[in-house]
C-alpha cells in the first residue's frame, strides 16, 4: 500500500490535466453557470418590463429542444410515415431529411444579438438611409392587448429594408420573429439573421414534408406565444400597389386556434418610403417590356453608390432617401373575429379552411393599407401622372398637392406633413423626384413628368393608389 510508484512526467501531466478539468466541471462549472444563468434572467425580467409584449419562454428555448420537439411532433411522425408509404423509402431516411428541415426553419434567439446589437444597428442604418418618422399609432389599444395572446404584426412589404425598419420601431413594443426567405441564407447573414429569432422558409415548395414541418412550427410558435411579424403579400411588390394576400403562413397559424385557450391578435403596420432603395430592380421587369431597356445589377456599381453616400453624409450634403414612415394600426382580435363573422377555426375541417382564411387575410390586408402613410414623393407623384407631359409651376402643384392632401385626410387616410408644413412637404417631395430625373425642370422653373421613367412614377404614385379608390 505504501509502495512508491513511478510514472513518466507526460503521463502525470496528462493525468493532472484531467483532474483539474474535472474539478472545474464539478466544482467550479454549476457556481459558473449559476451566475450567469441569473444575470440572464435578470436582463429577460428587465426586458420584459419595458416591452409591451413580454419574450415567451418559448422562444429563450434551446435550439436543440425545439428541433426535437417539432421533429418528434405527432402530425410530422405521421407526414413522415406517409411519405414512406408513399414512396417507399426507408422511414429513417425519411425522418432524417424531416430533421434537416426542421434545423433549417427553427431559430436561435440570442437576446444580446437582437437587443444589444440588432436593433442598434437597425436604428443607426434605418436613420443613415431615411428620415423615420411614426406615423399614426393607437398607443392605448397596443398597451391593452392581453399578456397571455400570441400578437402578429402584419404588414405590407415594399422594400427588404422593412425588416431593417420595423424591428427599429418596435424595439420598445416587442421583440418580432420574421419568416424570411432563401434569399438571407448566405455566410454570416443566415447566422446573424437566426440570431434574430427569426426563421426562413422556402417560398412556393411543392415538398409535402417540408410545408408540414413548417407548418407545425409556425403553429407550435403561435400556439407558445411568440411574436411574430408576417408579410401577407409574400413577397415586395414590383408595382406598387398593395398584392392579394398568400394564405400558408397565416393558415398555419390559424390551423390550432382555440378562443378558449388563448387569442391571437393581429397588429396592422403601414410602411411607405419616399425612396424605395431597389426600386430600379422590382420594376426592371415592366421596364424592359415597355421600352426594351434593362437594369442589370453590378456590385462594383453597388460598392461606388454606397461609398458616395457616406462620402455625401461626412460633407454633410446627404439629403438621405427622403421619409420613411411607420403607422401601427388598431389591433384585431381573433376571437372578436370569429364571433364577427359567425367563424370557428376550430370547427372547420383542415381541408375546408381556405374560404375563411382567405376572408381573414383580406380583411387583413384592409386594415394594413387604411394606415400606409402617404408621403410627399407619392403625392407628388400622383399629381404628375395625372398632368402627363403638361409643364406645371411650382405655385400651381403646391395648390393640386394641398387639396390631394386634404381629400386623403377627409377619407382618414394618414398623410404625413414634415415640421407640419405642408410646402415645405411639397418642396421635399419635389425636389426627391427632381435629383432623380424623374421630373423634369425648365429654365422657367417649371415642370412635368419625364415620360422615360413614368414607370417608376407609377410604382411611387400607387403605394397611395389604394387610397384614392
Amino acid at each position: 500500500m505504501t509502495t512508491d510508484v513511478a510514472l513518466p512526467l507526460w503521463l502525470v501531466v496528462v493525468l493532472g490535466v484531467f483532474a483539474t478539468i474535472g474539478i472545474v466541471d464539478r466544482v467550479f462549472a454549476p457556481s459558473v453557470r449559476w451566475f450567469f444563468r441569473r444575470r440572464v434572467n435578470q436582463a429577460i425580467d428587465e426586458l420584459n418590463q419595458r416591452l409591451d409584449t413580454r419574450i415567451q419562454p418559448f422562444r429563450l428555448t434551446r435550439r436543440q429542444s425545439q428541433v426535437e420537439r417539432l421533429v418528434y411532433d405527432a402530425r410530422v411522425i405521421e407526414a413522415v410515415d406517409a411519405e414512406a408509404r408513399a414512396t417507399g423509402t426507408p422511414r429513417a431516411v425519411v425522418m432524417k431529411r424531416a430533421e434537416r428541415y426542421a434545423r433549417e426553419i427553427v431559430p436561435s434567439l440570442s437576446l444580446t444579438a437582437y437587443f444589444g446589437f440588432g436593433t442598434r444597428l437597425a436604428r443607426r442604418i434605418s436613420e443613415f438611409v431615411y428620415r423615420v418618422r411614426l406615423g399614426y399609432s393607437d398607443d392605448e389599444a397596443l398597451k391593452s392587448i392581453p399578456q397571455d395572446a400570441t400578437v402578429v404584426f402584419v404588414m405590407n412589404h415594399r422594400s427588404n429594408m422593412d425588416y431593417v425598419l420595423v424591428t427599429y420601431m418596435a424595439s420598445r413594443r416587442a421583440s418580432l420573429s420574421y419568416a424570411v426567405g432563401e434569399w438571407a441564407r448566405v455566410w454570416l447573414l443566415e447566422s446573424l439573421i437566426r440570431s434574430m429569432g427569426a426563421y426562413f422558409i422556402r417560398r412556393n415548395s411543392g415538398d409535402e414534408l417540408y410545408r408540414k414541418v413548417l407548418g407545425r412550427y409556425v403553429a407550435m410558435a403561435t400556439r407558445e406565444g411568440v411574436t411574430q411579424a408576417v408579410f401577407p403579400e409574400g413577397g415586395l411588390t414590383r408595382d406598387g400597389l398593395l398584392k392579394e394576400p398568400k394564405l400558408g403562413l397565416l393558415g398555419y397559424m390559424v390551423a390550432e386556434f382555440d378562443a378558449r385557450q388563448h387569442d391571437i391578435v393581429f397588429v396592422p403596420v403601414g410602411l411607405n418610403y419616399d425612396r424605395v432603395i431597389e426600386d430600379r430592380i422590382l420594376t426592371s421587369r415592366a421596364e424592359k417590356e415597355a421600352t426594351g431597356r434593362s437594369y442589370r445589377f453590378r456590385l462594383g456599381a453597388m460598392l461606388r453608390f454606397i461609398g458616395n453616400l457616406v462620402w455625401l453624409r461626412l460633407r454633410g450634403r446627404l439629403y438621405r432617401f427622403g421619409y420613411a414612415c411607420v403607422s401601427f394600426g388598431k389591433p384585431i382580435s381573433l376571437s372578436r373575429w370569429e364571433k364577427d363573422h359567425g367563424v370557428e377555426f376550430a370547427a372547420i375541417p383542415r381541408d375546408a379552411r381556405f374560404g375563411a382564411v382567405q376572408l381573414l387575410a383580406d380583411d387583413l390586408m384592409k386594415a394594413v393599407g387604411a394606415i400606409v402613410p402617404a408621403l410627399p414623393v407619392a403625392l407628388a407623384a400622383h399629381i404628375f401622372l395625372q398632368r402627363g407631359d403638361e409643364w406645371i409651376g411650382e405655385f400651381e402643384l403646391k395648390s393640386a398637392i394641398h387639396a390631394l392632401m386634404s381629400r386623403l385626410e377627409a377619407e382618414g387616410a394618414h398623410v404625413h406633413i414634415p415640421r407640419a408644413d405642408r410646402d415645405y412637404a411639397v418642396s421635399a417631395g419635389l425636389r426627391m423626384l427632381v435629383l432623380r430625373h424623374m421630373v423634369e425642370e425648365s429654365e422657367l422653373g417649371l415642370y412635368r413628368a419625364n415620360m422615360r421613367e413614368r414607370l417608376l412614377l407609377q410604382y411611387y404614385a400607387n403605394s397611395i393608389a389604394h387610397l384614392l379608390e
